[in-house]
């Protein structure tokens, strides 16, 4: 059975300030502290798998900026394929700001830099990855023609493609019914159903939308409330894991990258979303990005410890 999973997504340089309290509009806040790590949904969810026992390439552009030599040996560090990262010339890569109050929540800002060159063209020299692939994962940091141009190929192929919608933003729906798992938060899976989603029950209803529309599978985290998957067939849902949070920055990341190292061993969709669950839930215990990731002996050790 094949295992690998390619990521095609962004990667950005994150800095990011920690808070008593994030501002209010006009308000400056002073004695924060500073951090530089590495972030960008489609490098994140990439670490998070490698680092959850997945054999991961990923697809993506960089620019040319004093941080990315260092970006991508982390990359080769935790042990991901990175012959199709594309280096461009005269562009910087992305960036993010990360503003982080006392709770964990945040307020972000990215300017893509060079993920916005991952256009088809480079998919295309990257394709021949596809061809061992288990699944495809990608998230909304890439440009629209990119996510229409994957899908349309993985479809080809016969390969599962999953998506992360995050950031939720206008695209063709019509594409939608190929893709094969959505992962979504809230705000996300009302986007994409056209309809508003303020509970558990309103988002089950948006996922039986997009489920009518011919996905496969939809799977909705909840925060604190927990995650569901929804199919044609069943709904399973699992509980949030309390741990006392202090950086929320790529839960979101984290949860999908070890989701696909759970689907693509053939862990059912309770084990898969209990798997996604205990990694995001060690990673908002933990300040940054990519560094606040879990590898897989710590995933299975609070598997053992916190039971559901």
């Amino acid at each position: 059975m094949k295992k690998k999973i390619v990521v095609i997504g962004s990667s950005n340089i994150d800095l990011i300030m920690k808070m008593d309290h994030l501002p209010e509009k006009g308000e400056t806040v002073t004695d924060a502290v500073f951090m530089q790590v590495y972030g960008g949904k489609g490098a994140n969810q990439a670490v998070a798998a490698s680092r959850a026992g997945g054999k991961v390439t990923f697809v993506n552009c960089v620019g040319e900026d004093a941080y990315t030599p260092q970006m991508l040996r982390n990359f080769m560090n935790d042990g991901i394929d990175t012959r199709f990262v594309f280096q461009e010339k005269n562009m910087p890569s992305g960036h993010a700001l990360i503003m982080i109050g006392n709770e964990g929540e945040n307020i972000i800002s990215v300017a893509p830099g060079a993920n916005n060159l991952l256009l088809p063209g480079k998919i295309e020299k990257a394709s021949r990855i596809f061809d061992d692939a288990a699944l495809i994962v990608m998230q909304f940091e890439i440009p629209e023609e990119t996510i229409k141009y994957v899908i349309d190929l993985a479809n080809k192929k016969n390969i599962p493609v999953m998506w992360n919608v995050a950031p939720a933003r206008v695209f063709d729906f019509s594409y939608i019914p190929k893709v094969n798992i959505l992962v979504l938060n809230e705000v996300e899976a009302g986007f994409l159903a056209e309809i508003p989603v303020e509970n558990e029950t309103d988002a089950e209803k948006a996922a039986q939308r997009l489920v009518s529309r011919g996905v496969e599978k939809v799977i909705i985290t909840l925060g604190s409330q927990g995650a569901f998957v929804l199919t044609q067939n069943e709904k399973v849902s699992v509980p949030a894991f309390k741990v006392n949070a202090v950086d929320t920055t790529a839960a979101g990341d984290t949860f999908c990258g070890a989701l696909a190292v759970a689907i693509t061993e053939g862990k059912n969709l309770k084990e898969s979303l209990q798997f996604a669950s205990a990694a995001a839930a060690i990673s908002v215990t933990r300040m940054g990005a990519q560094p606040s990731a879990p590898n897989r002996r710590e995933i299975e050790e609070f598997l053992k410890n916190n039971k559901q």
